[in-house]
């Protein structure tokens, strides 16, 4: 399991293998995203600004705008995993799915109007080791920073390669989303140490009770 910077208080992870899934799993087991505190750390460990990038200025419109986009991103992505659709079209692309086809379509205009507005710009600046270093140009903004996430969906989506290889995890009520890049594309958790972990517990008391 992958932690960010914030760890102990909010249990925050960035294993997912996207920008987008990892702000979808700050909704599982209960909801991660309760404050701007821990926005903040979520957006420090996600990577979406360089570190010690000041954030003192977001506020709730930060959390409302950072929670939509997860609700639309987890709309988008659910759609493409239900059952058949890896291998064919989405359900929602069916003529008898009217209703489904547009609710889809509206999620798509809002992540495309979000996506629209132009990341943070980034800039080379000289450390006092001489080396350089990644700065933003300018304090970012709710906006910019949601667009990255955003654009990460288009990306995500439109890829075939890569949506190819989403992923539920199979661990019991988990509904963890990933990118499984593994090997043979073999992976079945979202955390070998929690989910897999706790498979790993449950066969052996089972083996146990049968003897």
């Amino acid at each position: 399991m992958a932690l960010g910077t914030a760890t102990a208080p909010y249990e925050l992870r960035f294993d997912a293998g996207r920008i987008c899934l990892d702000l979808l799993a700050t909704s599982h087991p209960t909801e991660r995203l309760g404050s701007v505190e821990v926005l903040r750390a979520w957006i420090a460990g996600s990577g979406l600004v360089p570190p010690g990038t000041p954030l003192a200025h977001a506020d709730q419109s930060w959390l409302l705008g950072f929670r939509e986009v997860r609700e639309l991103v987890g709309l988008l992505v659910q759609e493409w995993l239900r059952p058949g659709v890896p291998q064919g079209e989405p359900s929602y692309a069916r003529p008898d799915r009217p209703d489904r086809a547009a609710c889809i379509d509206r999620t798509i205009l809002r992540i495309n109007d979000i996506a629209r507005t132009a990341p943070p710009a980034p800039r080379a600046v000289r450390a006092l080791d001489g080396l350089l270093v990644r700065e933003l140009d300018a304090p970012p903004t709710a906006p910019a920073l949601l667009a990255v996430v955003a654009r990460d969906a288009v990306e995500l989506l439109t890829d075939p390669v890569a949506r190819a290889c989403l992923r539920q995890c199979a661990g019991d009520n988990c509904p963890i989303v990933y990118l499984d890049t593994s090997r043979g594309h073999r992976r079945r958790w979202c955390s070998s140490e929690i989910c897999g972990n706790r498979e790993r517990v449950a066969r052996h008391r089972r083996r146990a009770a049968s003897v």
